[in-house]
């Protein structure tokens, strides 16, 4: 299963589930019939991962987006990445794109999220024996949970589910993914 291989995110998003549920907020509150300022419903976040040895990582994701309704925002993202695999002399790539989404709060804590993503990175090209680069699309869906901290401040753990998965093209090892970010 997909929890056994993502143990400590999995333990992590249990934590925030249990022990988070007393402090339930959506991510951003506006109030029905109230015509909030732009200011104010706007946010900010994204996914930052790092990891350092044999094989390198780095994610830098930052998104921006704003509450539509009291329950549906939309944004925009972007995805640098950098991996190194020092095992292989060619085992470096770099990965970058951008990506829309929709999101809809269907309770307090518990949302729903679509997301489009266009990556661009090397894939192998056996008919001509070598690296190119080239566009990978994703669209994904998906829900999840988002925990507050702080006035404006939270953290999501996202599910998704990659309806354009390619094992040959996709820069993720499977179609499932699984996103921890914070927002501000």
């Amino acid at each position: 299963m997909w929890w056994s291989k993502n143990k400590p995110i999995f333990v992590v998003f249990l934590f925030f589930l249990f022990f988070g549920i007393g402090n339930l907020h959506a991510q951003r509150e506006i109030q029905q019939g109230e015509k909030a300022p732009f200011k104010d419903r706007v946010y900010f976040g994204g996914n930052l991962g790092l990891s350092f040895g044999t094989i390198t990582f780095v994610d830098v994701s930052p998104l921006a987006g704003v509450m539509l309704t009291n329950t549906l925002s939309g944004g925009l993202g972007g995805t640098f990445q950098y991996f190194n695999d020092s095992r292989f002399p060619e085992g470096d790539n770099t990965i970058y794109g951008g990506r829309v989404f929709l999101r809809n709060n269907i309770f307090q804590s518990f949302f729903i999220h679509a997301e489009y993503e266009s990556l661009n990175l090397d894939l192998y090209n056996p008919r001509f024996d070598r690296f190119e680069r080239d566009w990978v699309p994703g669209f994904f869906l998906g829900g999840g949970y988002f925990t507050p901290f702080g006035g404006r401040g939270g953290a999501n753990f996202t599910f998704l589910y990659n309806f354009l998965y390619d094992p040959l093209r996709s820069p993720y090892n499977q179609p499932y993914v699984l996103r921890v970010g914070f927002f501000l």
